[in-house]
């Protein structure tokens, strides 16, 4: 039985009358209404198509068959409490397993990334018998009130920081402490981490993690210096702590080169606990923490069950390794690689920072030598794109950067679209005009 479709104007009436007025929409001056979509393609409910530059959780695209077909079969079959053995769960941790580094090779299911990352929070105190936490600037990791005590991007606005929490510097080597002349920023990145470090224990009190994540987001479309995440995990493990990687947003093979961000790194760089979530089942609620079997053992010893009702279900798993099948069988990493490198060069208007696949950060600023924000002419760039058809959104801490994260099926027409869209409404009169545009990643 099809549900009843509403007019435009009567579903708008209807959710700020009934949904919460702090769940905001997109272009909530005039939200776009969707009523289907089909790989990196939404329609709105006059048949009007958009190109989807927005949607990384639709990952392999949006009711991708193979997805559908999967969870629909599983679902006629069972989905059960996941306390009852069954084979898609180990099935689809064996694949994973064979993504990670040797040593990640124990995983919880759970059926969001704040979930995840407050599990990860979990095993990270219960393994250190620590309590302190130091994330970096402008961090996002959950909204979770966990969550929030350890996401700047959150607290700032909010209740404060709290004693446990303590904030390193965001290695952006664009507008950051230390920039693209230094002579090794990924060393001078590290130092300041293992200067937090060090006030922790003045205080008398042990770090119990370190939180980041592998590609921020919110911070601003950030590529950490290579080293930089091996030198803090020394530091870190040195005071006693585990070195968490938040892959929500960039893992299963976003940036192209690599199925996780973290590993972009380098080889002889491996997390303690990795989170994912938002792309791994292409829509449907599912995420997972990966670990070692020492924090694991850790979590087991005291004497505590665990169980997530949902997580791991049978039909969730079915879900996750068919986006993995679609993954490898469209080589969807190397179409990341192909296609966010040829947007990255049709978006040269200065270029900064290594080609990392479909996670792509165009930043605006009027002043080129002061690098000032161009707040305003982003959210212009924002509103201009959408009378085109085309969805994008912005990030950062100043709101200045158009951000590209759409789903992997992206084409090398898309790119083409969206690149001489974004040229054409560059050549006209913004206010302000920005005088400069970097591609961050």
């Amino acid at each position: 039985m099809a549900l009843e479709m509403f007019r435009k104007e009567e579903t708008l009436a209807m959710r700020k009358k009934l949904i919460g007025q702090s769940c905001r929409l997109f272009y909530s001056d005039d939200p776009v209404k969707i009523v289907r979509a089909r790989g990196q393609y939404l329609y709105d409910e006059n048949g009007k198509r958009y190109l989807d530059c927005i949607s990384n959780v639709q990952h392999v695209g949006h009711c991708h068959p193979s997805i559908t077909q999967a969870a629909t079969t599983q679902m006629e079959l069972l989905n059960a409490n996941s306390r009852f053995l069954h084979d898609n769960i180990v099935q689809y941790a064996d694949r994973l397993a064979a993504t990670l580094p040797d040593k990640l090779r124990v995983f919880y299911f759970v059926n969001s990334g704040s979930e995840a990352n407050d599990l990860a929070l979990r095993l990270a105190h219960q393994y250190t018998q620590h309590e302190d936490v130091i994330v970096l600037d402008h961090a996002y990791h959950g909204h979770l009130t966990s969550l929030i005590d350890i996401s700047p991007y959150k607290f700032q606005k909010l209740t404060g920081q709290k004693e446990w929490v303590h904030v390193a510097p965001i290695p952006d080597i664009y507008r950051g402490i230390f920039r693209e002349d230094h002579p090794n920023p990924a060393q001078a990145y590290a130092d300041t981490v293992k200067d937090v470090i060090d006030k922790v224990h003045q205080k008398g009190r042990k770090v119990s993690a370190f939180f980041s994540e592998s590609l921020p987001s919110v911070g601003g479309q950030i590529l950490l210096p290579k080293g930089y995440s091996t030198k803090v995990a020394e530091y870190v493990r040195s005071a006693g702590g585990v070195f968490v990687a938040d892959e929500v947003q960039t893992g299963f093979g976003r940036v192209g080169s690599h199925f996780w961000a973290f590993q972009l790194q380098g080889d002889d760089f491996s997390p303690d606990i990795v989170t994912m979530g938002k792309p791994m089942g292409n829509g449907h609620p599912l995420s997972c923490v990966a670990t070692t079997a020492e924090i694991a053992g850790a979590f087991t010893a005291n004497g505590v069950e665990y169980f997530n009702t949902f997580g791991g279900n049978p039909v969730s798993c079915a879900i996750g390794l068919a986006v993995l099948d679609v993954i490898e069988k469209e080589d969807l990493r190397g179409n990341s690689s192909r296609v966010g490198g040829h947007l990255l060069d049709r978006l040269q208007h200065d270029p900064f920072g290594d080609t990392v696949g479909l996670f792509v950060g165009l930043e605006m600023v009027t002043d080129k030598e002061q690098r000032t924000p161009a707040t305003d002419a982003a959210a212009q760039v924002v509103r201009r794109l959408k009378e085109e058809y085309i969805c994008v959104s912005t990030d950062g801490p100043w709101e200045n950067i158009v951000k590209f994260k759409p789903p992997m099926c992206f084409s090398m027409e898309d790119a083409d679209l969206v690149a001489d869209r974004i040229h054409h409404i560059l050549t006209e009169r913004l206010t302000p005009n920005p005088t400069d545009c970097r591609c961050k990643c």
